[in-house]
């Protein structure tokens, strides 16, 4: 069973150097997902690094540098 690193939408903030506003429009812009735990945005850190991955091979496909 593959442990889950919850984070909260600061730690997000820090680990992607955005501010908090930024999260929470892509929220309401549903770019990203989380899951509100007792009022709290959550965010699972390997589902960010997902999304990060994707985002950065759409780049290099889109410039023609994927290897």
């Amino acid at each position: 069973m593959t442990k889950q690193q919850l984070i909260d939408i600061d730690e997000l903030a820090n680990y992607l150097k955005l501010r908090r506003q930024t999260i929470y429009n892509w929220l309401h812009q549903k770019k990203i997902s989380g899951i509100k735990i007792g009022g709290v945005w959550r965010f699972n850190k390997k589902d960010i690094d997902e999304w990060l991955k994707t985002k950065y091979h759409k780049i290099q496909e889109s410039r023609g540098q994927r290897q």
